[in-house]
């Protein structure tokens, strides 16, 4: 039988009087099977090769499979919450910075495949030369499909949406599915990820997903994700680049990895290059805009007043005790904590006090650390012989959860249990009719309030810089930009504004005036 093909779909037994040649006077050695398989291509195999990408979208399949619906659903809830929030400020007109009205233009000048210019910070202002954040680039395709200001706020919240799944989906893991549901809303409505959203579009929604990846995968004992994921935040903000430094000193301490202390390397590499070569060259002005934000040399020459100084003041107090109540205090238990350091320390020794609150966004990038360093010292903690530790232990995510609802009403999202949260702007109507009358591609100077709203069709100038005449000007009765002084002749002023010019009187209803230059 050893010279008989194998019958189809039955494998042949190879025996030891089948290795060598075949008894008999002249006989040629004659290759094996398992010879033959060295040589040739095994036409039973073929159809395995065919197979793989079949095999490679099975394995897709089973991986999505393996993925807990409860931190999905959870991070799904949690985007949609946040963008139930921004619709109703979209709708509503309510601006609280310029932020969205320049992303919307860095998105738009990505959408036509130019340099980020935004006329909003100055005439030829390229954005690249404020913050190093090149990894905006991917907003680019998202406003190409939805020009709108409001299409960024809906990246936003999915970004944060997603990093609200990772969290659960750690949690989930560690600690069990109730329990890591439990951090995972907490998380969701934790106070720095309600500032943020409530603060508009920023590029700090890129970092925070980010973050959550790259410390799960920490959690996880997986080198690369962690180095790969972390590495990227050099490209969202030229700070973070100390951020990544410290995690990549987690990382080699705490998984033994020399891949840690390369992605510290690159942390500090970036950032050097980034504050002290890139903006600079890209800058106008040649230097990078906020230097000056912290004076490293009086920090120097007195180091024990910079360390009160880091300490002192209410706001920089109402971070901290918010920090420890929304983590459960527990998370201090981690390794992970290490990584709030570095945005703390930039944020309490600079000399501008908005950094040091919890108000605004600064705060986002440190939720993910916070929740996950939580869930790693719950977990660790569990298994500690002490029967009073592990007792503690059990306290940690309900004491998160109660921080979170108890914080709740004071938070941005207390707004939408208010009916007039869900209403319309008495002035939408009027706004839109006024932005109607402007031409396509005119330039327009314009306050805070309307500038996402006027990007998509327009070119847009700020009032507070010196602008070319524009092709229309706007005053706006309510918006904050003027301060306590407005206009009450929108002609008047845009002739004071610009001398020589002639400006004619277009619309003046609900507050709003727009003039138009004659030319």
């Amino acid at each position: 039988m050893t010279g008989d093909a194998p019958s189809a779909g039955l494998t042949p037994q190879v025996g030891p009087a089948q290795v060598g040649p075949v008894p008999g006077a002249g006989s040629a050695p004659r290759r094996t099977t398992a010879s033959r398989s060295r040589h040739a291509v095994d036409p039973d195999r073929e159809p395995e090769r065919r197979d793989r990408p079949a095999t490679l979208r099975g394995r897709s399949a089973a991986a999505i499979r393996r993925q807990p619906p409860g931190a999905w659903l959870t991070g799904v809830a949690a985007a949609l919450l946040y963008t139930v929030f921004s619709v109703t400020q979209w709708n509503r007109l309510e601006s609280p910075s310029w932020d969205l009205g320049i992303f919307t233009q860095l998105a738009k000048a990505y959408a036509g495949a130019g340099a980020p210019i935004v006329p909003i910070k100055g005439e030829d202002f390229n954005l690249l030369g404020d913050h190093f954040h090149p990894l905006l680039v991917l907003l680019g395709p998202a406003y190409a499909v939805a020009p709108s200001g409001l299409t960024l706020l809906i990246v936003q919240n999915l970004l944060l949406g997603l990093s609200v799944a990772v969290v659960a989906r750690t949690g989930m893991r560690l600690l069990g599915s109730a329990a890591g549901i439990a951090v995972g809303i907490a998380y969701a409505l934790s106070w720095g990820l309600q500032s943020a959203v409530a603060a508009q579009f920023h590029e700090i929604a890129f970092a925070v997903p980010l973050l959550a990846l790259s410390l799960e995968a920490v959690l996880a004992r997986r080198v690369l994700p962690a180095v790969l994921w972390g590495g990227l935040l050099v490209f969202v903000k030229e700070d973070l680049g100390l951020t990544v430094m410290a995690l990549g000193l987690v990382v080699a301490w705490r998984l033994r990895a020399v891949a840690g202390l390369w992605l510290a390397v690159w942390g500090a590499l970036w950032l050097v290059l980034s504050v002290r070569v890139i903006l600079p060259a890209l800058n106008a002005a040649g230097q990078y805009d906020y230097s000056d934000r912290i004076d490293a040399g009086a920090m120097i020459a007195d180091p024990a007043g910079a360390v009160v100084g880091l300490l002192t003041g209410t706001a920089k107090h109402e971070t901290l005790l918010l920090l420890l109540l929304a983590g459960g205090v527990l998370f201090l238990r981690s390794s992970l904590s290490l990584v709030l350091l570095p945005t703390l320390l930039w944020r309490f020794a600079s000399g501008q006090e908005g950094y040091w609150g919890p108000e605004w966004h600064y705060s986002a990038v440190l939720m993910p650390v916070l929740f996950l360093g939580l869930v790693d010292g719950v977990h660790s903690l569990r298994s500690d012989r002490r029967r009073w530790v592990r007792s503690a232990a059990l306290l940690g995510v309900p004491a998160a959860v109660a921080a979170c609802l108890v914080l709740l009403p004071g938070q941005k999202f207390a707004v939408l249990a208010e009916a007039d949260t869900y209403r319309q702007s008495a002035r939408w109507d009027a706004a839109h009719r006024m932005m109607g009358l402007i031409p396509e591609g005119s330039t327009v100077e314009s306050g805070v309030v309307l500038m996402a709203y006027l990007v998509p069709e327009t070119r847009v100038y700020w009032l507070g810089n010196t602008n070319p005449a524009p092709d229309y000007l706007i005053v706006d009765a309510d918006d904050w930009s003027w301060g306590a002084t407005r206009p009450a002749d929108a002609e008047a002023h845009a002739e004071q504004r610009f001398p020589g010019t002639d400006y004619t009187p277009v619309f003046d209803e609900a507050g709003y005036q727009l003039v138009r230059l004659e030319r």
